[in-house]
């Protein structure tokens, strides 16, 4: 390894104060870690010196990199991060593109050399990047040929971006790469060194960037793939979730990687492209969302899938219909969880031989976890209140005064509403702020919502509380119609009556909007703070 003394400590110097950190776990043998670590040494480079080089590592649209080539780029990209951009331990580096081979190598390099990944969602415009670019004091960016107008026109706009190196289809980066050394000598990156800078996705409107060590990076490849997945070298990944979102850079890169399978990174799957994509490429393992996994559950017999074996939700709350009905189709019990940007990925999880009906799951070996009051009071079993946890990792917002919200005396409080059953396992009822009060009931969105769901006629469903003179809130709906299906009057009864079927009656929709679409992140979770917002 190298080291430089030239270390840019932007990001070190804006972390939390100590006090304010979350108290961090490590108790279990495979997360005791050692004090240098280098995320990319340990997911490919050791990978190589084990004898896996010849064993594939990422597919993509005419692309099949073996351990030893993904290696290889991967140095030569170093090598002109350093050489040729100038990039000392540190630097912010930009990532922007769609899942492709190419956006996989940008990470580990970055990595490698010892700087900070940024990690951005394809379709930010230039008003949002040149914020990301601004708050994390971006000096370089690697962007994909496709999307860089939008960068191009953040940086005429920023003093911080420096340069901007294209890659993929109309760049000139293959050909400077061959000019570049094949070998590079990963830095010396403490484990407590930053990786990466994760932007959350967006649900409440207010975007936050948090800080993950190398460490975290190693954490959670130890925790959810450990012990809940349990990938094999001879596994093929494939999913949906962008790789700025920390659920699709675990989920189709730490994880395949550090498993020594391999995976799937293509560009826009829409769920019957995904299915394709499964169909052609054999994978074996599927990361996507609730919504996605509804919509496939009806195009099972226009594809073989039959090499699919494991199949992960998360990013929303999987509605129990959902999981029901994609075990129909398919034969597959979805591996479900819970995690975040602020805890990297997935804490609280159940796979098929640990499902329980209407739970979420149980805390992963190496966190902790209680439902708590307003006042960090822990609660009782069955009684709701709000999750709090700690473990080998946590917040760490950069330069961000939200950080006293999300933690407190050591816990983290990722903003959930759940319920704690004597047996340890967590029921999920709503994020904190969509819990509707309406004549003295609590009622969640989410199971409004999942009760819509179950109904033939409907796609999609957003709920929210809304002002009311007389109850203080009122249930609305915003619908979403399968083809063949007409909303109207006729249609808006015939769904609150369903709902007063399904849940206690009082939480039926009392107003029903229909819509064409929904508006959701480019992880695909549902805006319900946009449906708030006037029309």
């Amino acid at each position: 390894m190298q080291y430089t003394a030239h270390l840019d400590r932007f990001v070190i110097d804006r972390l939390p104060p100590p006090e304010d950190w979350p108290e961090l776990i490590f108790e279990r043998p495979e997360l005791q870690f050692p004090q240098h670590l280098n995320a990319c040494v340990e997911l490919l480079d050791k990978a190589v010196a084990e004898g896996h080089a010849d064993r594939l590592a990422i597919i993509g649209k005419d692309i099949r990199w073996t351990y030893r080539d993904l290696q290889e780029t991967v140095d030569r990209l170093a090598n002109l991060l350093v050489g040729e951009m100038g990039l000392v331990p540190g630097n912010r580096v930009l990532l922007r593109g769609a899942n492709t081979p190419w956006l996989a190598a940008c990470w580990l390099a970055v990595w490698k050399a010892g700087g900070v990944a940024v990690g951005t969602m394809p379709l930010l415009r230039a008003k949002e990047l040149r914020e990301v670019v601004r708050l994390a004091r971006v000096s370089h960016a690697l962007c994909d040929a496709a999307l860089a107008d939008e960068l191009i026109a953040a940086q005429a706009d920023t003093e911080e971006l420096r340069e901007i190196v294209l890659f993929g289809e109309g760049s000139a980066l293959e050909a400077r790469l061959e000019a570049q050394p094949a070998h590079f000598a990963a830095v010396d990156t403490a484990a407590t060194d930053p990786a990466l800078i994760g932007f959350t996705s967006g649900t409440t409107g207010i975007p936050k960037g948090t800080v993950h060590f190398h460490r975290d990076v190693m954490a959670m490849c130890e925790v959810f793939p450990r012990h809940c997945l349990k990938p094999a070298a001879n596994d093929i990944f494939i999913g949906t979730p962008p790789l700025a979102f920390t659920f699709g850079l675990g989920g189709l890169l730490c994880f395949p990687l550090w498993a020594r399978a391999a995976t799937v990174l293509l560009e826009k799957l829409n769920p019957e492209a995904l299915m394709r994509a499964i169909e052609e490429n054999r994978a074996t393992i599927c990361f996507t969302s609730p919504t996605a996994y509804r919509q496939m559950a009806g195009l099972i017999d226009k594809y073989d899938i039959t090499s699919l074996d494991k199949c992960v939700s998360a990013g929303e709350a999987l509605p129990t219909d959902t999981r029901d009905k994609w075990r129909e189709a398919s034969g597959i019990q979805i591996h479900d969880g819970i995690g975040g940007t602020e805890m990297i990925h997935i804490y609280i999880a159940s796979g098929p031989d640990d499902y329980r009906a209407g739970a979420l799951g149980r805390l992963l070996p190496g966190y902790r976890g209680m439902i708590v009051d307003d006042d960090m009071n822990p609660l009782p079993p069955g009684e709701v209140g709000k999750l709090a946890v700690k473990g080998p990792t946590g917040c760490r917002y950069l330069g961000d005064e939200r950080q006293k919200n999300y933690v407190r005396n050591g816990w983290n409080l990722p903003g959930d509403a759940f319920h704690m059953d004597a047996d340890g396992y967590f029921h999920y009822h709503a994020r904190i702020d969509d819990i509707i009060v309406t004549s003295g009931y609590n009622v969640s969105s989410p199971e409004v919502e999942w009760a819509l769901l179950a109904h033939p006629a409907v796609a999609e469903c957003g709920v929210i509380g809304v002002p009311d003179p007389e109850r203080g809130q009122i249930i609305k709906a915003f619908v979403v119609l399968k083809p063949g299906f007409t909303a109207g009057t006729e249609m808006t009864r015939t769904l609150q009556d369903f709902v007063k079927q399904t849940v206690a009656p009082y939480k039926y929709p009392r107003a029903i909007e229909y819509r064409d679409a929904l508006p959701r992140t480019d992880t695909g979770k549902l805006q319900r703070f946009r449906l708030k917002q006037p029309a």
